[in-house]
Formats: C-alpha cells, sequence, structure tokens
C-alpha cells in the first residue's frame, strides 16, 4: 500500500486488514460475516480457532522459533463498531461499506462512523496472525462480539475459551499511553407514560431541529462540555410553551446510549398567529447558543422546518407534556465528580443519550459511568427516583464492572521498559473514564495481568471520527517489541 496524501499506510498488512473490516457491515449484534472474516484469516495461515455460544472467537497461533518458552500472550479487540452517520448521509450500515478517506495524516469516515474503534486493533491482531516478521511467543487472539451496545461478548466468554493469563487489550484510543483500568457503568432507561387530546383548534404544525452538534463517546468526551441538543431543546420548549402555547406531538434525540447525543426533533402545534413569532424566536435562540457553543459545538443549528408528514391530529396532554419537559430538563448530563485521586480525572459522570417516542408513551435512555462503585450506585438510585418520581418504569440493565488498576503488574513494568527504549520518553499510564473488556475478563479469569494501548483515535462514537496514520504505525512498533522482548518470569 502506497504513500498517499503525505501519509505512510504501514504497516501494509494491517492497513489491508482494516479497509478490509471497512467493507463488511458490524454494527453491534451483527458480527457474523466479520467473524467469518477472521476466521477465514486464520484458517488459511493453518491456525486453530474456537467459538462459544455468545459469538466470541479465539485463534491460536504457535510460538516464533526460539520464543518457545516466553509466556502465553493474549490480545484481544472486539469486532463490532458504533453505527452513527450524519442525517444528510445516504447510508445503510447493514449493507453498505463504510467510505473513508484520507485527510493530512488521518484516515476518517465520509459522513460516517469510521469503525477505527476497535477496527485498527482487530486489523493489528490480524496482520500478527499472518506476520512472519514479528518474533513472539505463543499468543491467543480474542476477538469479541457486542461490546458497544452491552459488552455482550466479554460477559458471555465461555469459559474454556482463554488458557492465557497475561491480556493486551488492543482497545485504546491515544498512542504514548498505557492504560490500566476503566469505569463501569450501567444503563437505565425511563418509561413515560402519557396520554394525547385533540390538536387544538386554530394551530398549526412545526418541527422544530437542533442539530450539527458534535457529539462523540459518552465517556472519553463527557468532560469537554459539548452540547446536548435534547437539554437544550427541551430548554427552549419550556420557555416557549407559554407564551407561544406550544403543544407538542412528540419529541425524539440521540441515537446511541454510549455516544452523546447530536441531533434532537421536536413536532409542536402553536397559534397560526403565533408562527411569526416563533421563527423569530428560533433564529435569535439560534443565534445565542452558537455563542454559547462557538468553541465546542461551532456547526450547532436551531431550525424551523416546516416540511414534516404525516401529519399527527392529536398531541400530549398538557399535564403529560409538562411532565416530559420536565424531566427531560432536570435530569442531569455531563460529569458529576471528578477523581479525588487521580488529577484531572472524571470519577463519575451520566449521559442523557436517547429521548424517543413509542406508542403510549416516551422512552429516555440514560448511561452511568464511575470508577467508584458506591458512586456508581448513588447516581444511578438517584437518576431511577427522579423518573419514579415522573410517573415512569425504571429499567436498569447493561451494567459492568469498573477495572481496577494494579501498581506491582509485571506486564505493565515491561511495557514501560519497552516503550522507553523505543521512544526514549516514558509513556503516560492512566485509567479511563470509559467501558473496557478487561473489567469483565478480569474478574472472569482471576489472576490475569492485564494492559490497554492503541493508536490516536479522535471522536469515536461520531462521524467525526478519524485515526492518525503516524500512530498506528508507532503503535504497531510498540505492540510487536512488547512481543518480542516478553520472557519467560
Amino acid at each position: 500500500m502506497s504513500e498517499r496524501d503525505g501519509a505512510d499506510l504501514r504497516p501494509e498488512s494491517l492497513w489491508s486488514h482494516f479497509f478490509a473490516l471497512c467493507r463488511i457491515p458490524r454494527c453491534s449484534g451483527h458480527e457474523a460475516a466479520v467473524r467469518d472474516y477472521v476466521l477465514g484469516v486464520a484458517s488459511r495461515h493453518g491456525l486453530a480457532s474456537r467459538r462459544d455460544r455468545t459469538g466470541n472467537a479465539v485463534v491460536v497461533k504457535s510460538a516464533s522459533t526460539g520464543r518457545e518458552a516466553a509466556p502465553l500472550v493474549t490480545l484481544q479487540s472486539h469486532l463490532d463498531m458504533v453505527c452513527e452517520k450524519n442525517r444528510d448521509t445516504v447510508h445503510d450500515f447493514a449493507r453498505d461499506p463504510v467510505r473513508w478517506e484520507l485527510q493530512r495524516g488521518w484516515v476518517r469516515g465520509v459522513g460516517t462512523t469510521l469503525g477505527a474503534d476497535n477496527g485498527i486493533g482487530a486489523a493489528a491482531a490480524l496482520a500478527l496472525m499472518e506476520s512472519r516478521e514479528v518474533r513472539h511467543g505463543p499468543l491467543e487472539f480474542l476477538f469479541t462480539v457486542d461490546e458497544e451496545s452491552g459488552l455482550t461478548g466479554a460477559f458471555g466468554l465461555g469459559e474454556g475459551m482463554l488458557d492465557g493469563r497475561i491480556l493486551i487489550n488492543l482497545d485504546s484510543e491515544e498512542e504514548g499511553t498505557v492504560t490500566v483500568g476503566c469505569a463501569g457503568g450501567l444503563y437505565t432507561d425511563l418509561h413515560l407514560d402519557f396520554g394525547t387530546e385533540l390538536v387544538p383548534p386554530g394551530h398549526t404544525q412545526v418541527r422544530l431541529r437542533l442539530g450539527g452538534c458534535f457529539g462523540g463517546h459518552s465517556g472519553l468526551d463527557i468532560h469537554l462540555g459539548r452540547a446536548n441538543p435534547i437539554k437544550l431543546l427541551v430548554r427552549f420548549l419550556l420557555e416557549e410553551a407559554g407564551s407561544a402555547g406550544l403543544r407538542v406531538a412528540w419529541l425524539e434525540g440521540g441515537n446511541k446510549p454510549n455516544a452523546i447525543p447530536r441531533e434532537c426533533d421536536a413536532l409542536v402545534f402553536l397559534p397560526e398567529a403565533s408562527r411569526t413569532v416563533l421563527e423569530k424566536t428560533v433564529a435569535e435562540r439560534e443565534q445565542r447558543l452558537r455563542e454559547e457553543y462557538r468553541t465546542t459545538d461551532p456547526g450547532l443549528e436551531l431550525k424551523v422546518d416546516a416540511a414534516a408528514a404525516p401529519v399527527p391530529s392529536r398531541v400530549l396532554r398538557r399535564q403529560d407534556q409538562a411532565r416530559l419537559l420536565a424531566l427531560l430538563r432536570d435530569l442531569p448530563h455531563g460529569v458529576l465528580a471528578m477523581s479525588p485521586d487521580v488529577p484531572g480525572m472524571v470519577e463519575t459522570s451520566t449521559n442523557l443519550a436517547i429521548v424517543r417516542p413509542e406508542a403510549g408513551r416516551t422512552t429516555i435512555r440514560t448511561k452511568q459511568r464511575s470508577s467508584s462503585r458506591a458512586a456508581l450506585e448513588e447516581t444511578t438510585a438517584g437518576i431511577g427516583r427522579q423518573g419514579e418520581e415522573a410517573g415512569a418504569e425504571v429499567v436498569r440493565g447493561g451494567r459492568y464492572p469498573p477495572w481496577p488498576p494494579v501498581a506491582a503488574s509485571p506486564l505493565l513494568g515491561h511495557a514501560r521498559g519497552v516503550y522507553r527504549s523505543l521512544f526514549g520518553k516514558e509513556p503516560r499510564v492512566q485509567t479511563v473514564h470509559a467501558g473496557l473488556e478487561c473489567g469483565i475478563i478480569g474478574e472472569r479469569f482471576p489472576g490475569m495481568d492485564m494492559i490497554s494501548f492503541g493508536p490516536t483515535i479522535e471522536a469515536p462514537h461520531s462521524p467525526e471520527e478519524r485515526v492518525e496514520v503516524g500512530s498506528v504505525r508507532r503503535f504497531w512498533e510498540f505492540l510487536a517489541a512488547v512481543l518480542e522482548r516478553l520472557d519467560a518470569a
């Protein structure tokens, strides 16, 4: 693979596999085709493999000649990707390949998520599976499924799937950093039933759209103060409900619980005489919001869209409209507490991720994260109480544990020494405010020594996702050296 746009796409095998993964639809829960690709690579190179009932796959590769005494290492990545696209992008994630482009040393998607999270990690594993240049000890490659929507693969990992007790997770997103711990998390869904009534006489339909927000990863980016369009549109609707007589038919925003929402729409009715005033108010509010979020969300837009069909004949009852909007206004979003132990590290957060109209109810999905089990429980309980006070059914799920760091990790000590010798400086060692499968795997396989590292990936879980080409090459050099220099104790 040649150099293009000033970026050297090396190692060629890794990039070749990554672009092959881009051609395979692999949203969470739909990994059969990409798993077949992985097992096909294993078969072509004579490597043994196994699967479990959940859909995870393990490929085994023998040690290079002379490296048989080195300890067995498990290299772990996940096969699925977050499937997000811009509203004006025509793309069917169930069938269409992810289009990509190379811009000034970065590979990015075209109007969609790229899937570098965790496609680059999976591609690195595939490149190692077929490599004859990297001299390594015995390896097993774990490819999990459904990481992004519920860590289902890690939770369902079969007991006999792993033999190694040294694990390198390839799902980190900051080159030069070694991750040794992560937050735990869970989802809290609020199902709010409501009644409807006929649209009042003399009212006209208006569709309000607040979009163009940056979004991003609901853990790694939650501290950046980006706009939440659900919160902002609800605030506007509450302010205008009295003065303009707005009646809400439905409210819809967000797409994935692990992504900060980027758009929110509301279909409302108001007296015909109030429409012109509303349009002026929308323009004024858009200007204020663009100024407020000029740094974090420069593309923010608040618009009136007349096109909305079919025209509903009913709106929420006044008391149910007030109940829904007040709940969405009051639910927390963003950073709730910083770590008392790690300066600059988020300890606890919550993401108001999705509001979705359904038959006779509205569903609100939130996601809580914390490196403190107690804080995670307290935050979740508080959101549940808010839901119950508003008359909502509260459903919790998708819980996964924190991964507590181990200061005396032999693998971490080895990795730090390798990094110093390669690059002449210390790597950054950190815990992250995101969910990694290491916490679950560590509970299922006690005594596992684990670290995580990867290349630089920006804006994962959003259509702005991109991966730095140069960091991929350095990530590969580091990974190869860690494996080549790891000897038996």
